[in-house]
């Protein structure tokens, strides 16, 4: 990988150009073992492969490298293995399981890498859970040895915790007293939130190094089972085989071949076949634009099939997952994203009906709509600004529109195309079913349930009276779907105005806006951990308790003790 250099003020070594391309031929950390229904991925992690040079993964400890694997290995279990009905994660080495996030590499991370690595990591373990509901592929934890951290945080992605019985195989949350930041990959909320860990048990759990193993670990609830050594492998297996018979699954579908991307990567862009971007550094913004089907929708999910990985809402929900992976980790000065789209929104329409009306009944156009609904969730939890241009010649229909409602503001063109002012063409947007409730957010409710908080008379008349209509600019401006509706003549300069506006503010006040005005309503499990958990965690980050030359994440494994500011703040 190519080295580049670090975000000016973020201090640490330069941090390697990303890529999230790989296959289970290319793991160097995981083994993908298929067993008729059932997968096993094994924990292997090459002491020596570190994403970048100075530190080693040690005791299974892992970096973004190691999770990188472990999302391909969840999106091909998904797509190229509909026969598999449950996947038990376990370990190949020897009295560990996991020991967590690698702490020389966080300590020696500038701060947006290790921000970005627990975002990713949670959105990988988010995926494993909505895989456990949705997609009928349950996910068994098969702890076999020590289980810290990070590790435990795994296991907790998984809706069952089957625990070595062997009096050393222990689970721990050891962040606080260790190191003194948080678990950041959940731990804390899942602990009380999904396994219900009564909380003062669960301060006990979180301050003590040590962890907890055995019996008290079962009667605390942070495991489902114990298992001694000579029948655990057994009972790992007769779990996974009871959770299968429970899965909707076809065991004799054929899978979706996850080819590699199509991707031209320039110095001021990424263009694959659906999903273009540019970037305009002197405005630290990037322009995206999402291209609509370039044929007539599929006669059914038979003929989809045939298509593999090029079938269009597959293909462009790939190329914008893999966008919004590598802007967030690559480019993080191209802090406002312009969203477009281009296309027919009838045949985006027709795609998307073909995948709504049986997603009940055909594991396919399930599992399209769900990694629709991830890659938008991880848009959401996206740090930059994000701007829906409504232009003529655009598809924001139906599934289109998600984007343009997942973005902190909407303008939209009342006039004809700006290169063409005799066009007759005009920008419209459309409503479907699909936008009342098909694509939750982490806080559960839809984007336009988000949007009009409070207002559920208008939603409501929205329901029941423009799903389907080709909403014009001044109708969607009118019905509060746009921030606002500028004509030809004064476009250009209020855009411009938008986006110069933007880069003079605080990027950070920008964020903490953001993240503010998008997550209406009720907490859920994962509106905690990327709000309430993350926004600390980010915080802990950066003090001298934590990173400071005397702090804990620093000091850990050399010998000496924190040195801590003992002022609460």
């Amino acid at each position: 990988m190519e080295q580049r250099a670090d975000v000016v003020g973020h201090g640490g070594p330069p941090t390697p150009e990303v890529s999230f391309d790989t296959h289970p031929a290319r793991y160097r950390h995981w083994k993908l073992r298929l067993d008729g229904e059932l997968a096993w991925l094994v924990l292997d992690v090459a002491e020596d492969g570190g994403l970048v040079p100075g530190y080693e993964l040690k005791l299974n400890s892992y970096d973004l490298g190691v999770d990188i694997e472990l999302y391909d290995a969840t999106q091909r279990l998904r797509f190229e293995h509909p026969e598999v009905k449950a996947v038990v994660v376990t370990s190949g080495k020897e009295k560990v399981f996991c020991a967590g996030a690698n702490i020389r590499m966080l300590a020696a991370s500038p701060h947006a890498w290790k921000v970005n690595f627990c975002k990713f990591t949670n959105e990988t373990r988010n995926g494993m859970e909505d895989a456990s509901a949705y997609s009928g592929q349950t996910y068994l934890a098969a702890v076999n040895g020590s289980c810290a951290g990070g590790g435990y945080e795994l296991a907790l992605a998984c809706e069952h915790i089957l625990l070595l019985d062997d009096n050393s195989s222990a689970v721990s949350l050891p962040e606080v007293p260790l190191l003194g930041v948080l678990p950041g990959t959940g731990g804390l909320t899942r602990v009380v939130d999904k396994r219900g860990v009564r909380k003062d048990r669960a301060d006990v759990f979180a301050t003590r190094s040590d962890g907890v193993r055995g019996k008290t670990a079962l009667q605390w609830g942070l495991v489902d089972e114990l298992a001694p050594p000579r029948h655990f492998e057994q009972a790992t297996r007769e779990r996974a085989e009871q959770f299968a018979t429970r899965s909707k699954r076809p065991s004799h579908a054929r899978g979706i071949a996850l080819t590699p991307l199509k991707r031209t990567t320039g110095a001021t862009s990424l263009v694959y076949d659906y999903v273009t971007a540019e970037f305009d550094r002197a405005n630290a913004a990037v322009t995206i634009t999402v291209h609509g089907p370039r044929a007539a929708a599929p006669a059914d999910m038979d003929s989809a099939v045939e298509q593999d990985s090029d079938f269009w809402p597959l293909a462009v929900t790939r190329e914008l997952d893999d966008l919004i992976l590598r802007l967030r980790t690559n480019e993080t000065a191209l802090g406002t994203w312009i969203v477009r789209t281009a296309g027919d929104p009838d045949l985006v329409d027709a795609y998307e009906q073909l995948l709504v009306t049986i997603a009940d009944n055909h594991w396919l156009a399930n599992e399209i709509l769900l990694y629709y609904k991830r890659v938008l969730k991880r848009l959401d939890v996206t740090s930059r600004s994000l701007i829906a241009e409504i232009l003529p010649g655009s598809c924001f229909s139906g599934m289109l529109t998600e984007l343009a409602l997942a973005c902190d503001r909407q303008y939209i063109l009342d006039g004809p195309p700006l290169d063409d002012e005799d066009s007759g063409e005009r920008a419209s947007l459309r409503l479907t079913a699909a936008n009342f409730g098909g694509f939750p957010m982490g806080n559960g409710l839809s984007r336009l349930e988000s949007r009009f908080y409070g207002h559920n008379d208008h939603l409501t008349r929205l329901r029941d009276n423009e799903i389907g209509t080709q909403l014009t600019p001044a109708q969607a401006n009118e019905l509060g779907l746009v921030t606002d509706a500028p004509d030809d003549i004064d476009w250009e300069d209020e855009i411009r105005l938008v986006i110069e506006g933007r880069a003079a503010l605080s990027p950070d006040a920008c964020t903490g806006m953001e993240a503010n005005h998008r997550f209406v309503g009720p907490e859920t499990t994962e509106t905690k951990i990327f709000g309430r958990l993350s926004a600390w965690q980010n915080w802990i980050f950066i003090r001298p308790n934590a990173s400071g030359a005397e702090g804990a994440l620093r000091r850990y494994g050399t010998g000496k003790s924190a040195t801590f500011d003992r002022k609460r703040v």
